[in-house]
C-alpha cells in the first residue's frame, strides 16, 4: 500500500470512529442498572437532552439522589425505574440514600 493510500485509509477509519463516538453521545435514552449494590455503569457520558433511566434489579429498595439535589428518586423496589432528563452540560454525581456507598456519575457534554 502506498503511503498516500495508507494515510487516506487511516483518515477514513478516524472519521468512522469519531462518527461512532458522536452517535454514542447523541441525545436520547440511556440506561443504568442497579444490581448487586452497584450502579452499572458507574460513570455514564451523555449529550445534553438525554434521558437516563435507572432500573433496580436488586431484591431490596434503592434510590438515586444527586449530591447537588438536582434530582431524587423515591425508593425503588425490584423492577422499578426512575428517569431524569439532563438538560445542561456538567458532571452530576449521585448515590443511593439508603446505601450511601453506592455512587455513580453522569457526565453531560
Amino acid at each position: 500500500m502506498t503511503r498516500l493510500r495508507f494515510i487516506a485509509a487511516g483518515a477514513a477509519l478516524a472519521l468512522v470512529a469519531f462518527g461512532a463516538i458522536g452517535a454514542a453521545l447523541a441525545a436520547g435514552p440511556a440506561a443504568v442498572a442497579i444490581d448487586n449494590f452497584a450502579f452499572a455503569p458507574d460513570t455514564l457520558t451523555v449529550a445534553a437532552g438525554t434521558t437516563v433511566t435507572w432500573t433496580n434489579n436488586d431484591d431490596i429498595p434503592h434510590t438515586v439522589r444527586a449530591t447537588d439535589g438536582s434530582f431524587t428518586s423515591r425508593p425503588m423496589d425490584s423492577g422499578d425505574h426512575y428517569s431524569f432528563t439532563f438538560a445542561k452540560p456538567g458532571v452530576y454525581t449521585y448515590f443511593c440514600s439508603i446505601h450511601p456507598k453506592m455512587v455513580g456519575k453522569v457526565i453531560v457534554k
